[in-house]
């Protein structure tokens, strides 16, 4: 399996601070978003890494290098007009010259502390476990306030649903590239292929309880970065005490 970081987006709603910084690589509490998804990704074992570049993606370039030191082995597409999720993801497949192995997607501009080895595992036996393959597995979240109203249901088959209790895709999940055949060689949002599947039945997901932000905005940034030093102050306290 591959993985895909998505790392293309203008991050216009972080201005001013995107301005001369690509959003996946602000910082958080001293490391800088993009660091957390490829440890992440390492961890799992994949080491085939692509990443999508638009808004000053030199620099995305320039700090991830070949990806050696995660130990990795990165390579990158640069979208000369943003192509948006599905445009970007079929064109890294088309790049990649297809293929038929599901590969995992991380959106670069989201905090978590998710362990994406269950995910990589779990999403590739649930998309492979019934007649009618799956089109993707998507990690849900709980709604955050500023996305109240959410994006997918599960029933009771693990299938993503547009009705009943909903939650929000978070940014990361599974995806088969039978998903992108019919993507258009423009500009496409990813939604536009999800709810399809998902009234064909052939979307399946999982509800992820743990830390994660949508990275949206300053204020969200600040909040988020503020919460996470305040976790780690009270463990260095109790280290200096011991010692």
């Amino acid at each position: 399996m591959w993985a895909m970081v998505l790392c293309a987006g203008r991050g216009e709603r972080m201005h001013p601070l995107t301005r001369y910084t690509p959003k996946p690589l602000l910082s958080v509490a001293g490391a800088p978003l993009l660091d957390r998804h490829l440890s992440a990704i390492a961890k799992t074992g994949i080491t085939d890494v692509v990443i999508n570049l638009h808004h000053l993606g030199g620099q995305i370039r320039s700090y991830v290098g070949d990806g050696s030191r995660f130990g990795l082995e990165v390579s990158y597409t640069m979208e000369p007009r943003l192509l948006e999720t599905a445009g970007g993801i079929a064109n890294a497949l088309l790049q990649r010259g297809g293929g038929e192995d599901p590969f995992l997607v991380v959106s670069g501009d989201v905090y978590t502390d998710m362990d994406l080895t269950p995910v990589v595992s779990s999403g590739d036996r649930l998309m492979m476990s019934s007649d009618l393959p799956m089109m993707a597995s998507l990690v849900l979240v709980a709604n955050p306030p500023h996305h109240p109203e959410g994006d997918f249901g599960l029933d009771r088959e693990n299938r993503l649903t547009t009705t009943g209790d909903c939650h929000t895709y978070s940014g990361i999940g599974i995806f088969s590239p039978a998903l992108f055949v019919n993507s258009p060689d423009e500009p496409a949002p990813l939604r536009d292929l999800l709810f399809p599947a998902v009234r064909e039945r052939r979307l399946t997901g999982a509800l992820y309880s743990g830390v994660w932000e949508d990275v949206g905005t300053p204020e969200r940034l600040r909040r988020l970065s503020d919460e996470q030093q305040e976790r780690r102050r009270p463990s260095s306290i109790n280290a200096e005490k011991r010692s």
